[in-house]
Formats: C-alpha cells, structure tokens, sequence
C-alpha cells in the first residue's frame, strides 16, 4: 500500500466550532494554542474544544504524520505565533495548551520569551522522557518489522488505553450490562476502521521521528528551566503508562517559579480523551483563567455548567445524605415557612451567618440554594484558599478548587465592592476561620468584629441583608465525640 503525504509542514488550524464570532465567546477572551503530544493532529482537543471556544480563541498545532520539522524548528514556528498574539493584545495572557512533547515546546518557548505573558497549562509533559519506559521503546523500535511495531505493549497502552477504560466508565454511569455490552458492541464496531488504519496514522518510520524528537525535547526544555518565568499549571496522571508523571508534576512545581500541579489518580497518559476529564474545569478550579493581565475573580468568573454543579453535589453527597439539612426561611410578614421561599428574588443581597465547627455547612447551604431557587451565591473566602503556598500544605492541592468553580473570591473590600455592583448574593462569614475553628464551649459563639464594615457597604448599593443561623452541626459533633468536642 502506498501511503499519501498528508499536506505539508506544520500549521495552525482552528476547529469549525471554534470559528468566527458569533457571540458565543466571552468578551476579550484571550488566546490559547493548543500544542499536540506525540500524535501531533491534535486528538486531544476532540472532547473540549467547543467548551473551550468560548473561554478562549482557540488554535491548534497540526504536526503532519510526515513532517519532519526539526523540534527546534517547531519552536521557532510557536515562538512567532506567540510574539505575534504578544504584539496584538498586550494587555491580555497567551495561552499554551501541551501534552506530552507539546509541554516541552509550550516551556522552551515560555523560557525563551519570559517578558511575554504566558499562562501554562501541561498536561503529562514529555520533560520526564529520560526516567520513562520509552527511552527502551525507542531503541526496541528498530528491531520489529513494520507493521509490527504496533503490538508492543507500550504502543498499545499508548493507543488503546483511553478505549480499555470504555467499559467502567460506561458501566459507572448507570447503565445496565445489557445495555452496556450493546454499547461496546457499537464503540467496537465503530473503531474497528481506525484501529485497521492504525500503520498509516503512525506508521514506523514516524513513531521513530517522534521519540528521538521527544528525546531532544525533554533534554532541551529541562535545560532552560529556570528561565521560566510564566504561570505554570501541571496536570499529572498518576496511571501514566509512558511517563512517571506524577513525580515530574511535584518536580516541576518545585523547580518553577510560577507553578502549581493538580493530580488525576484514575487516569491515564491520554487523560484528554478520557470521559472524567474535563480540561475547562480543571484550568478553572485551579483559579488559572483571566482575560487580563492581573486575574480579577470576580469580572473572570465563568458560571456553572450542569456537570461542574453535578460534582459540587456529588463532593457533599454523604454529608447531606448523613445531616439531611432542612432549609426554613422568613416570609416579609414574618411568617417562618419551610424552604426558602422567603428569599428576595434579584440581588444585590448578602446573606450574613455563624460558620459551625469546620464549615461543614456551606457546600449544603450553596448548592441548596442555588437547586431550589436558581440564586448563585458568591462567597467571600479567607485568601489562604487562593495561596499557592498554603495549597502545598495541603495533602491534596485541589482541595479547594470546588470553591473556586462555585465562585469563590478572596475576601477583599475591593470584592465585595464588585460583587455587590454586579448585583450577586454575597456570602459573608463576619467572623471567619477562627468561629469556624471554635473550642470546646465555644459552641454558637460569633467572633465578630466590634464595627461591622460591610454593613456601610451594603447600605451603599441598598443590598438586602439577610441574617442566618445553623444550628445541629455542633450538637451532632458533641453527641458523637463528647470528649474531644
């Protein structure tokens, strides 16, 4: 069989989705170029570019199967385009998406141009290349025949390990077995023509290419990490089949200036393919998208999707499922009814409350609100929340990046000041970490301050202020560990 060339050197494509304004994308939304892993046609933008094409203008990296640039020469390519982008819009940040071998092109151009303000985000990056597995599977490579060389196991974890977790991922969702072995049928059957096709998207010759390329890429970029000086976010997965990524995440967040990690524990080397994943939440959880050149949490703030307040429910599932809350509100004739029908229906409001011991009420208290009457609060959060410094303390850094996606800020006057001119219900905790941190005899204690700042504030836009209480949480907390509590 005789293989087509493929059309030439690398380029810049833009999903059909991604195209032209139609009013779907956020007003100066900046730039993001996705650069591919060793595939190089961009696969991994399948499952996010249209979520991402309203966030950002979207642009993607095409490595033809034949091309044969240089990673050098793939450097200087993304480097302009990034001068470029620079150039047009100074005032806003440049994305660069990569994964793999594309990592290692998005930090060789990041450490060659660090006056250019570039946003990060590496996704299981190719700089670890030389404690992998494919430092034996490229020398392996030249011993087995084409079209061989795709049956070695790693090849094969390479290509299929996103399909092998088909079946529990589509099991997990409900579905019965019937159902779910009618489904595989049909994914089989409907794979089968690409599987087949499999020597001409990778044929020998380019895997070989790809890996000496990677090689290069790994030592080049790990040579010139400390002139990084771009906002870095890590995105490892800890069953990596090719890479030990999981300890390059932590190795990188402690070599660059500007990084933080986020770890994926069920997932693999191609995690963007994988239906758990999803890539705009990840880059908002992690408090990484701004359209400027400072981020404003609140103007960047990105509202929920329906699988984003899916998870916020799915993370307080057993505490609501164990305290099963129940919500009484206060009619405007002073009648107390069930439910909250007694809240105001437009903002601006702030709803002013005792924090019970640990918080444990405020996941209930948000997503029940925001179920049963559409009202998105916004909470005002102690800034340790949004420290890069006090996320390493943290035995897991994402601890706090449902708080984030559900719209939390750090609790400044300049916040509060805007939130209240974009008429949101704010959330405030007068007296903060130290009442949610009470001691035993503290119980219903408020630790407020004497003058009560946010009062003049609210007068000022003529927000409603809605006093609350929780009671329970601490009585249960007595009740089962009297001694400690």
């Amino acid at each position: 069989m005789v293989r087509r060339p493929d059309g030439g050197p690398a380029r810049w494509f833009s999903p059909l989705e991604c195209g032209g304004d139609d009013g779907r994308r956020l007003p100066g939304a900046p730039t993001m170029l996705y650069l591919p892993g060793i595939d190089g046609v961009g696969l991994g933008l399948i499952r996010h570019h249209e979520r991402l094409a309203k966030m950002f203008d979207m642009w993607c990296l095409h490595i033809p199967v034949e091309d044969r640039t240089s990673f050098e020469g793939l450097v200087e390519y993304v480097e302009r385009a990034v001068k470029s982008e620079g150039q047009r819009a100074r005032e806003k940040p440049v994305y660069l998406v990569g994964e793999s071998v594309g990592a290692c092109i998005a930090l060789a151009v990041a450490a060659r141009n660090p006056d250019i303000d570039l946003v990060l985000i590496l996704v299981n990056p190719g700089t670890s290349f030389q404690k992998s597995q494919l430092q034996s599977l490229s020398a392996f490579l030249d011993l087995v025949p084409e079209p061989f060389h795709l049956t070695t196991p790693q090849m094969l974890n390479f290509l299929t390990g996103n399909f092998m977790k088909m079946p529990s991922t589509i099991v997990g969702r409900g579905f019965s077995f019937q159902e779910a072995g009618q489904a595989l049928s049909e994914i089989t059957t409907s794979l089968l023509p690409s599987l087949t096709s499999l020597p001409d998207v990778f044929p020998k010759e380019s895997i070989v290419w790809k890996l000496k390329m990677l090689r290069t890429a790994s030592s080049f970029a790990n040579s010139r990490l400390h002139a990084v000086k771009a906002q870095t976010l890590v995105l490892a997965s800890w069953n990596d089949e090719l890479l030990p990524s999981r300890e390059e995440a932590e190795r990188l967040r402690d070599t660059l200036e500007k990084c933080r990690i986020r770890n994926f524990k069920d997932n693999g080397h191609k995690i963007l393919l994988e239906a758990e994943f999803d890539l705009a939440t990840a880059i908002k959880g992690a408090g990484y998208y701004r359209r400027s050149l400072q981020t404003d949490f609140v103007s960047d703030y990105l509202p929920l999707t329906p699988d984003e307040f899916q998870k916020a429910t799915d993370h307080i599932r057993m505490l609501q499922y164990i305290a099963n809350p129940v919500m009484l509100s206060t009619l405007p004739d002073g009648k107390i009814v069930r439910g909250l029908s007694g809240l105001p229906k437009q903002g601006p409001a702030v709803l002013v409350g005792y924090h019970m011991l640990m918080g444990f009420e405020l996941g209930p208290l948000v997503t029940g609100v925001l179920s049963s009457t559409g009202i998105h609060i916004r909470g005002l959060a102690h800034p340790f929340m949004f420290d890069k410094n006090k996320e390493n303390m943290m035995p897991d850094p994402s601890y706090y990046d449902m708080h984030r996606i559900m719209g939390a800020v750090p609790v400044t006057a300049a916040n509060f000041y805007k939130l209240l001119a974009e008429e949101n219900f704010v959330l405030l905790y007068p007296g903060g970490a130290r009442e949610a941190l009470h001691r035993k005899g503290e119980e219903y204690k408020l630790f407020w301050p004497e003058q009560s700042e946010f009062v003049r504030m609210a007068s000022r836009f003529g927000a409603t202020i809605i006093p609350f209480g929780v009671v329970g949480e601490d009585d249960i907390c007595d009740m089962y560990y009297p001694r400690c509590c």
